[in-house]
């Protein structure tokens, strides 16, 4: 179709306006502020706990160094954040190119910092030189104190702009740094830190850094004694005690960890290791104290190497004369709780995350290290060796008994509608970025599902009564689970890729939104318990990719005469009984919600299912390792780990009646 004169002559004036003054130049630390997921990840929770690791990671990389042994990081009122560490303390003097304090550049230049100095920091947590001037960029306040040379000094920012040049305050006769800061909640979406989160990670960093004493402290609100909540975690023993803490809540196979440290072509290699009598894979891998949930190098030379050792050690002592097949690199894993923690100078990182190594030399450092750990090990513990070898066996004959189980899940191709479950009520849509699946506790609440829901683009699969508890399972067990087979069949999805026969095999993805929606009850709770164990165990990439959520049904209905409204918690619940009681008519009528069958169609679909009113609670992994130890705890066969998590934490239960 020809354009009109007048569309010709828009065009132009558009390309007319589009000139060098269209080009938006951002300085200093104004790009952080306006694109801060792109430096820290989001702007939730997750990004605001990052700003916390960020700061510690500078004073860790210190201790790294050999120049600090104590960080102290408190929660003040408010929710600002101090973090106080004993090093050196950040140069003050001027710097020589840009014509101003050391330490203002550090605070406020993109890609400054010691970390690219190899004579200040031969490894550091971080080499990007974006975090802590990120942290000040994203800070409405932040206060820098740094001690060294018998003097203190100061400054302070607003948004990442200096409010005055670095002043002398004083002598001293400490040294460190200490940095004070506010999170901007124009930023983000929320600033209230949670301290279980930021506990895990220093007790994380405390057993990747033995002998260095990191401390949290609470001071938004005193204890009963006018105290303050504190935790301080102090490691002697590094990886052997982390693995024994992950592995508290299990059965071990041997009698004690398995333990390396050295130095591999100039790369430190640590490596902690134990057997439990689990048949799951528990393997946490660390590059200059990240958290490398993607692996990379270092977990594929930790893999190589024990396969090839162990393999060689059972070939040897006729373990596996008998076997008529061969055993696969999976078989020696299950079962492993293992901590890999390596320090390299310039880590290369990729994946969807940067959370994967690349560097190619570290794979064979890491290699050496596990062959020789290993092959020392079992010469001088052969009751250990045995254990080991039987239970690797053990798991090689369960994985053919898995054969058939999977072969049966994934016969039909599902995605083309083949062998779908026959409870399954399928959306129209094909689009599996638009499509949701529920999964819904019980066929009562399933038929009121499937009789609310959108069909166009919400699928609705019943789950009858508990599913198996996969935490105590074998593979083969679980796939002969009917209710199991019913969700690997409804997604689509299956065992196996050309890297890994073990791995989920997501090309066909029948749904980018999977929904557990449970009773608002006790058992509720253990079925959502349930799936997701299985789906952490199972499925874990699903929950990675942001797939999988949690519904969130109202727990009452309040009512007055034609007036309601729902609530979701008790305070929602009093707030609308006063509101209602406000008028004439003092009659409120309250129902609470037990099951999901206690609502009509319409109710579930306006509550629950509407995309436009619902809430979803997006399940996320915020920390492996400690992800792994709770389902092991509460899933697990070891009764004593669960008994003591449920007295400490009967204080905050609730009485459902």
């Amino acid at each position: 179709m020809a354009e009109t004169a007048i569309e010709m002559s828009e065009k132009k004036k558009a390309a007319a306006s589009y000139s060098a003054e269209s080009i938006q130049v951002l300085e200093g630390l104004e790009a952080v502020r306006k694109r801060p997921a792109m430096y820290i990840g989001d702007i939730g929770l997750k990004g605001l706990h990052h700003l916390v690791y960020e700061v510690v990671d500078n004073s860790i990389d210190e201790a790294l160094a050999g120049h600090c042994d104590t960080i102290e990081v408190r929660i003040l009122p408010g929710n600002s954040i101090s973090v106080k560490d004993n090093g050196r303390g950040i140069p003050v003097d001027m710097h020589a190119k840009e014509k101003r304090s050391a330490l203002e550049v550090v605070m406020t230049v993109l890609h400054a910092g010691g970390k690219f100095d190899k004579d200040s920091y031969k490894v550091s947590g971080g080499l990007h030189g974006v975090g802590v001037s990120c942290v000040n960029a994203l800070s409405s306040h932040m206060r820098t104190e740094v001690f060294r040379d018998g003097k203190s000094y100061v400054q302070e920012y607003a948004m990442g702009k200096p409010q005055y040049p670095v002043k002398e305050t004083g002598t001293s006769d400490q040294s460190g740094t200490v940095q004070t800061f506010t999170p901007d909640a124009s930023i983000f979406q929320v600033t209230e830190y949670n301290f279980d989160t930021l506990s895990t990670r220093l007790r994380e960093l405390a057993y990747l850094n033995k002998g260095i004493r990191l401390t949290l402290i609470d001071e938004r609100q005193p204890l009963d004694d006018e105290t303050f909540r504190t935790e301080t975690y102090l490691s002697e023993e590094g990886l052997v005690e982390f693995v024994r803490y992950l592995d508290g809540t299990r059965q071990p196979l041997i009698e004690d960890v398995i333990h390396m440290t050295g130095e591999k072509q100039s790369i430190p290699v640590e490596i902690a290791m134990v057997y439990n009598d689990s048949f799951n894979e528990n393997i946490h891998s660390y590059v200059n104290n990240i958290n490398t949930h993607e692996g990379g190098t270092h977990l594929a030379g930790f893999r190589r190497g024990l396969t090839r050792t162990l393999k060689k050690y059972a070939d040897n002592s006729g373990a596996t004369a008998k076997l008529k097949f061969e055993i696969s690199g999976d078989d020696f894993r299950e079962g492993l709780t293992a901590v890999i923690s390596v320090k390299v100078a310039e880590p290369q990182f990729e994946g969807q995350t940067k959370t994967k190594l690349g560097n190619n030399e570290v794979m064979g450092a890491v290699d050496m290290a596990v062959s020789e750990m290993l092959e020392n090990y079992l010469e001088e513990h052969p009751k250990d060796a045995k254990q080991i070898v039987d239970k690797v066996i053990l798991a090689a004959q369960a994985r053919h008994a898995a054969r058939k189980a999977r072969e049966l899940v994934q016969r039909k191709g599902a995605f083309s509608g083949g062998g779908l479950p026959g409870k399954l009520a399928d959306c129209s849509s094909r689009d599996a970025s638009a499509c949701e699946l529920f999964l819904v506790e019980g066929d009562s609440a399933g038929g009121t599902a499937k009789q609310g829901r959108n069909r166009e683009f919400q699928a609705i699969l019943p789950l009858r009564g508990k599913i198996l508890n996969v935490e105590k399972a074998m593979q083969h067990k679980i796939l002969d689970n009917e209710e199991i087979r019913n969700i690997y069949t409804a997604l689509g999805v299956h065992i196996g890729t050309d890297d890994d026969p073990k791995a989920l095999n997501l090309e066909k993805l029948r749904y980018h939104k999977i929904i557990i929606m449970c009773d608002a009850d006790v058992d509720g709770s253990h079925i959502q318990t349930l799936i997701m164990t299985f789906f952490y165990r199972h499925m874990q990439p699903l929950i990675e990719n942001g797939y999988l959520y949690i519904a969130t049904p109202p727990l009452y209905l309040v009512r007055k005469g034609n007036q309601q409204t729902y609530c979701w918690t008790e305070t929602e619940r009093e707030a609308a009984v006063e509101k209602f009681k406000a008028g004439k008519e003092t009659s409120v009528n309250v129902q609470r919600y037990k099951g999901l069958g206690e609502m009509n169609a319409e109710q579930l679909w306006e509550t629950t299912m509407d995309p436009s009113y619902r809430t979803l609670r997006q399940v996320t992994i915020e920390n492996g390792a400690e992800a792994d130890r709770i389902f092991s705890m509460l899933m697990g066969d070891d009764v004593p780990p669960r008994r003591e998590f449920i007295e400490k934490n009967a204080v905050y239960a609730k009485l459902d009646v």
